[in-house]
């Protein structure tokens, strides 16, 4: 009888089971039932699905070729410049261990020093125009001195009295030992600041991450016809061996994407795009050690003496700021700032538009398009906000995925941003939203009155430095196109910036991974007279935190130097 029972229970349960997901599928079609119950089902199913999708991740195995060398294939010219690039952007790594080293080996901040150096000639007096060096000496826990290089550090001259700041330049001379450099640009005093990001063994980590484990942060689309809807897992590079796979990949660019194919759907059935979420667990806790935050996640290095200066008058004459020349500098800044105002140092002057009239008079009659992730999309909502006259017309987009677009009727302008295809980890966007931006580039006609901003990096950080070569290879083609069909057109670039660290943000997003994108990015495009905002030295001038979107102060410089480019101070006629 218990038998029967227990046999009976087991079909009533598989039965109300099979109810629920009919139920679940088709609930489209309940027209009648009133909007809370509808809303809650829909809710129910949302999370059945959200949890069903982590089941269904695929598994790696670690061939770092597999993510790297998919889509078009390299011509020679290509292959030869992607090796120059991974070469240029090399790491030194720790030397081979016979067990892997434990904390106590590691970089400690708290053990290490720097000193400011005499200058060349023996002395302790700095001018205008000279360049100061600062030694740094790693050491482990053990309060040993380290033997080998590889760390992060980052480095920064500033003064708090007078909003001044500008990035040192790091040599690592891979003994334990390093250089920062500054050029001295302002009067006054100035101080040095030294920070470890992350210690050579915690970089040999990233590195391994970012070769082997692609799917770290994963994605999904949701697929539907009629009353039936699938979600399944998406990305660049997805084992074919494990699944029917969607194949997605670009007919014009030939980049790759794909999702897992829906068990009862067509591939051509896709509705969205979303991020999944990031996968846990990818370290081991030995290794989790080497990312604390406050123990050597950007951590000050305390100095060994006295840590600041008085830069006194030049020498000689005192010089314009326009006749410093980043090249008389062994490994040169873009620019500085003074009284929170950056500086560049290069052939631009930067022009300040500290009213909404200026800015609206310098973009009359154009069309700027903004492409990109989040950073460039900062400068969209500056802009709108900073010019009254900029009204966003109501695209009926998602919040913070667009696209967006302003306009300014009274002056002509023509504001748009539109986020760049996959690998993109904003919340849902359709899938007929989804375009690469150098087919975007390839539909524009250009011209004197356009302008294009572009800001690509932020999303790349989970893939193989070879992924991010050739989405920028595919870019920097269609950029070279649209300046040949018209000259006129602007182009203007908006580097990666440094963020908040702790240890989760460090697995996916790393300044280190960051920083190795920005060297990339600024070798591929030299050359092509196309100027970049760098943000990567705004961020690490100024003594505000550090933030994925920069504070207000700074996105304002950024702006600036945008107008600036867009309307460049005209020159003064020789008597």
């Amino acid at each position: 009888m218990c038998r029967n029972l227990s046999k009976y229970a087991l079909i009533f349960l598989f039965l109300a089971l099979s109810g629920l997901i009919f139920l679940l599928r088709n609930i489209h079609t309940v027209e009648n039932w009133n909007c809370h119950t509808v809303s809650t089902l829909y809710q129910l199913q949302s999370r059945i699905q959200s949890s069903l999708v982590p089941l269904n991740l695929p598994t790696f195995h670690h061939n770092r070729t597999f993510c790297a060398h998919l889509g078009q294939k390299p011509s020679p010219e290509e292959e030869l410049e992607e090796r120059y690039l991974l070469d240029f952007i090399a790491w030194p790594g720790p030397p081979p261990h016979s067990t892997p080293p434990t904390l106590l080996q590691t970089s400690d901040p708290v053990h290490s020093l720097f000193a400011i150096l005499p200058t060349k000639k023996g002395g302790r007096e700095w001018h205008v125009g000279d360049q100061l060096e600062v030694l740094i000496q790693m050491h482990d826990f053990h309060g040993r001195p380290k033997r080998y290089g590889g760390d992060f550090l980052l480095a920064r001259l500033h003064s708090p009295e007078l909003g001044a700041g500008v990035a040192g330049s790091v040599v690592d001379h891979r003994n334990g030992f390093y250089s920062a450099l500054f050029p001295l640009l302002w009067m006054g005093p100035a101080q040095v600041e030294v920070k470890l990001v992350h210690s050579s063994e915690a970089i040999a980590v990233l590195r391994r991450l970012r070769e082997e484990r692609p799917d770290r942060v994963f994605f999904k689309s949701l697929f539907r016809q009629g009353f039936m809807s699938e979600t399944t897992v998406c990305n660049m590079c997805l084992p074919s061996d494990q699944q029917p796979l969607c194949n997605y990949t670009d007919l014009y660019t030939g980049e790759p994407w794909y999702c897992y194919k829906p068990k009862r759907l067509s591939c051509d059935t896709r509705v969205n795009h979303a991020k999944g979420g990031y996968l846990k667990h990818l370290i081991t806790n030995k290794e989790a050690l080497l990312f604390q935050s406050g123990v050597n996640i950007k951590v000050h290095i305390q100095p060994s003496g006295s840590n600041k200066i008085t830069v006194l008058a030049p020498k000689d004459k005192v010089e314009e700021e326009s006749s410093m020349k980043p090249e008389t500098f062994d490994l040169a800044p873009s620019g500085y700032y003074y009284e929170d105002s950056w500086r560049p140092l290069g052939q631009i002057k930067i022009r300040r538009f500290n009213q909404s009239s200026a800015v609206a008079q310098c973009l009359k009659n154009k069309v700027i398009n903004m492409y990109g992730d989040s950073t460039v999309r900062q400068w969209f909502e500056y802009l709108i906000a900073f010019v009254p006259e900029l009204k966003e017309f109501n695209l009926h987009s998602p919040k913070n995925v667009g696209p967006f677009m302003a306009v300014d009727s009274t002056h002509n302008i023509l504001l748009r941003y539109r986020c760049h295809g996959p690998p993109i980890r904003f919340s849902t966007v359709t899938s007929s939203e989804l375009r690469y931006i150098s087919n975007e580039l390839d539909g524009l006609a250009g011209g004197p009155n356009t302008v294009v901003v572009l800001s690509i990096w932020a999303h790349f950080s989970t893939f193989p430095v070879e992924v991010y070569i050739r989405r920028l290879r595919h870019i920097r083609r269609a950029v070279v196109r649209l300046l040949d069909r018209a000259p006129g057109t602007l182009v203007v670039i908006r580097s990666a910036n440094l963020q908040a660290l702790d240890q989760e943000v460090s697995l996916y997003n790393s300044d280190w991974y960051s920083l190795q994108i920005n060297k990339v990015l600024r070798a591929m495009f030299k050359g092509l007279n196309i100027p970049v905002v760098d943000a990567w030295q705004m961020s690490l001038a100024h003594h505000l935190p550090h933030d994925l979107h920069p504070p207000p102060v700074i996105v304002k410089n950024m702006i600036d130097m945008l107008l600036s480019y867009v309307c460049p101070e005209k020159k003064k006629r020789q008597k």
